[in-house]
């Protein structure tokens, strides 16, 4: 293997080592500080300027780093400079369904097996590996390597980020796994629970309360009705899922069979597409849900389970794209998942998605970074490095 794959692996190694669960859940939620201090490591021997901002008080907290080489602003109008994005953290794991150790990377059957390794660890080492190799004396713009936390869970890490973070930077690629393919469009995503309130009563006469489970049927026909309008208005054919879905993930209610349902939660998410705004699904839907409780004689209440991530959308014809697209050789399309990347796109950036490995392995057991796209991952961010900084 070629040292500069080696130095990838090494890298790659440490950062998996060092756990940064992210996830609402305390039981499993823990600190990124060891990735963030391992990357502080690796940018400060390639001369970066780091700081790391934290967003939890205390050694335990939370914390994103952002680390700089070159020119606070371009030399000239030409030029713009470009921010190399990836979140620190990942999704819970169950080590007993791994074949080896999560937090030990083992390389086999041409694959880096180990937990973050493809989302999305592996993108630091790369994009580490491609600085290396330039002449970093020639920076006419800056380059940032920005590091986020809680991606998985909340996107705190990237929604907190001042705005002029990244003083200089036209462009951010956000490294997520793409298999190498440019994206400039993914869906958004809302989690929001529906708490259902009638009330309990003796079983032996449903006169006594409010069932609340009686009101299912139609608050299920609800919600299909209306998934079927946002169907019809919203497709975008970029999309392998062309259209807004709404999911439904939870329903939990009662506690006897012999006692009438007063209470109930259920739980859904939308995946919206770009021009669906989440405010309007919030209003649309308690529009929809305060008839449905006059109807039934219950209260109903919706409520966000967590901020909503807007969908994304980046110009066909805008430089970013149309550097990846070149640089790639492959056209810009979309995926389903979401990204950091309308966070960044807020600040002024020109995003773009585009990254080593396969969003296919991910979240899963034996999740792995194939080996043989760490040297074309490599030249592809070289050359989007010397477009936009060189």
């Amino acid at each position: 293997m070629p040292t500069t794959e080696q130095r990838v692996v090494q890298q790659l190694k440490q950062l998996v080592a060092e756990p940064s669960v992210s996830s609402p859940d305390p039981q499993w939620d823990t600190s990124n500080r060891g990735v963030i201090e391992k990357l502080a490591g690796f940018t400060d021997e390639l001369g970066f300027k780091v700081a790391v901002q934290p967003l939890q008080p205390g050694p335990g907290g939370k914390a994103n780093l952002i680390a700089r080489l070159g020119p606070e602003a371009p030399s000239n109008e030409q030029s713009g400079g470009l921010v190399l994005s990836g979140h620190t953290d990942t999704v819970p794991f169950d080590e007993g369904r791994w074949q080896s150790d999560p937090l030990a990377l083992v390389e086999r059957d041409g694959g880096l097996f180990g937990l973050g390794s493809t989302d999305m660890k592996g993108f630091f080492p790369v994009a580490l590996a491609a600085i290396a190799e330039l002449d970093l004396h020639e920076l006419h713009a800056p380059l940032y390597l920005l590091a986020t936390a809680d991606e998985e869970s909340t996107m705190r890490g990237a929604r907190e980020l001042p705005v002029d973070a990244l003083k200089g930077a036209s462009a951010a690629i956000i490294g997520e796994p793409t298999n190498l393919q440019p994206i400039r469009l993914h869906k958004g995503i809302m989690m929001q629970g529906v708490r259902l309130s009638g009330r309990s009563g003796h079983s032996s006469d449903p006169s006594l309360g409010r069932n609340v489970i009686d009101v299912v049927p139609a608050l299920l026909t609800l919600f299909d009705r209306y998934r079927a309008e946002l169907a019809q208005e919203f497709r975008c054919e970029l999309l392998a899922v062309p259209t807004p879905t709404i999911n439904f993930g939870c329903l939990h209610g009662g506690d006897s069979p012999n006692r009438i349902c007063g209470e109930l939660d259920f739980s859904f998410d939308v995946r919206m597409l770009p021009g669906l705004a989440y405010q309007d699904i919030e209003t649309a839907l308690n529009q929809r849900l305060t008839a449905l409780a006059s109807a039934h004689g219950i209260d109903i209440e919706m409520r966000r389970l967590v901020e909503p991530v807007p969908a994304f959308e980046q110009a066909e014809d805008s430089a970013a794209v149309i550097a990846a697209e070149a640089v790639t050789g492959c056209a810009a399309g979309a995926v389903n998942f979401a990204t950091e990347a309308p966070f960044l796109q807020r600040l002024g950036l020109e995003t773009i998605v585009l990254g080593p490995g396969s969003i296919d392995v991910a979240h899963q057991p034996d999740e792995y970074m194939p080996m043989d796209q760490l040297r074309p991952a490599i030249d592809v961010i070289k050359q989007l490095i010397a477009h936009h900084c060189l």
